[in-house]
């Protein structure tokens, strides 16, 4: 048989697909294959809870190529009642993983990828990192026994891609628990200096905003893309059961309530002559609760408490018209604020 012929029967690079967010862990887990000469891509999703932006930077500074993919379709349907339950806020997040894990393991086909990985770290959070948690996943993804997790690999049962010899089960590691050392001395080694501190990339976990979308969930049984969009700004005040009202906190945040205005469903509340906020009102109008609302927003401009000032109250499909109101002091209004979930 010739040289040629030889070369022919050599066995094809492997392939791996890794869920990304962008933190030291799964940047960790893509180098840590990659240096056994597997062709590694990561893959992260986008709802409207999290994002891409730090697995974009990730796969900037490491060359890993990256793959995103909006999943919030099918992110919804079991954020609204999770198998598994919540976290200490409004966060799924066994069963999210598994989701994750789930649509990761469909792209796997698409591109002809052997397995799955992820970096995660046995015991380093303790409701979604532990041995049965792991499982959890695994099984729920569809795709039980693709699954790699090289950080903690040697404290886990091995995968077939480590007897098959995919992988080199002697040169992934053992880590566990929630110290951050051994990864940064990993990190040193592969010279791996640039990466982000570890904080919460998931706003299901802050518990001001958990608490606007529980009490989103309480009060609307369909919940359009946009009014997920607009918990993440400005103060959000319960003023009756079918009506919230959304005060913004300075211009950027102005513009951005504005950026979501929807003039044939929402109640937009501007004030004349005075700097201060804008109001929005989603899906409703009640004249009694418009005239609140606007009070609320003259409450928190530039306005004198004890004066008068003109608000432009725009209602659904309607034009603009202005009104008198009475500012209400904040103070007064904080009562109205909707709670955190702690």
């Amino acid at each position: 048989m010739s040289v040629i012929n030889n070369m022919n029967l050599v066995q094809k690079k492997p392939k791996a697909l890794g869920l990304c967010s962008g933190g030291l862990d799964s940047i960790l887990a893509g180098v840590v294959l990659r240096s056994q000469e597997i062709e590694v891509i990561w893959v992260s999703f986008e709802t409207p809870f999290f994002n891409a932006d730090k697995a974009r930077a990730a796969s900037d500074r490491t060359g890993i190529p990256l793959i995103t993919r909006d999943i919030t379709d099918r992110y919804l349907p079991m954020f609204a009642d999770p198998p598994a339950g919540y976290g200490q806020c409004m966060n799924p997040c066994m069963d999210c993983h598994a989701l994750m894990f789930r649509i990761a393991g469909e792209i796997m086909g698409e591109i002809k990828a052997d397995f799955l990985f992820s970096g995660e770290v046995l015991g380093q959070r303790p409701m979604s990192q532990v041995r049965s948690s792991l499982r959890y996943v695994e099984k729920r993804s569809g795709f039980d026994g693709y699954i790699l997790r090289p950080l903690s690999a040697k404290k886990l049962p091995v995968t077939w891609m480590e007897e098959k010899g995919l992988v080199d089960r002697g040169r992934l590691l053992d880590f566990s628990g929630r110290s951050r050392k051994p990864q940064m001395a990993l990190a040193q080694s592969f010279g791996i200096t640039d990466y982000p501190a570890p904080a919460g990339g998931c706003l299901l976990t802050d518990p001001g905003f958990s608490g606007r979308l529980k009490d989103l969930f309480l009060h609307e049984s369909n919940l359009p893309r946009r009014e997920l969009e607009l918990l993440k700004y400005g103060r959000h005040m319960r003023l009756a059961p079918e009506a919230k009202l959304i005060v913004g906190r300075n211009k950027d945040e102005n513009e951005k309530i504005m950026s979501f205005f929807d003039s044939g469903e929402d109640t937009l509340i501007r004030l004349r002559a005075i700097a201060g906020p804008v109001g929005l009102i989603p899906r409703a109008y009640s004249p009694s609760v418009v005239e609140q609302a606007a009070g609320i927003c003259a409450g928190y401009s530039k306005a004198p408490r004890d004066k008068t000032v003109e608000a432009e109250i725009r209602p659904p499909g309607r034009s603009a018209e202005v009104v008198p109101v009475i500012p209400i002091n904040p103070k007064q209004a904080s009562g109205l604020i909707i709670k955190s979930c702690k």
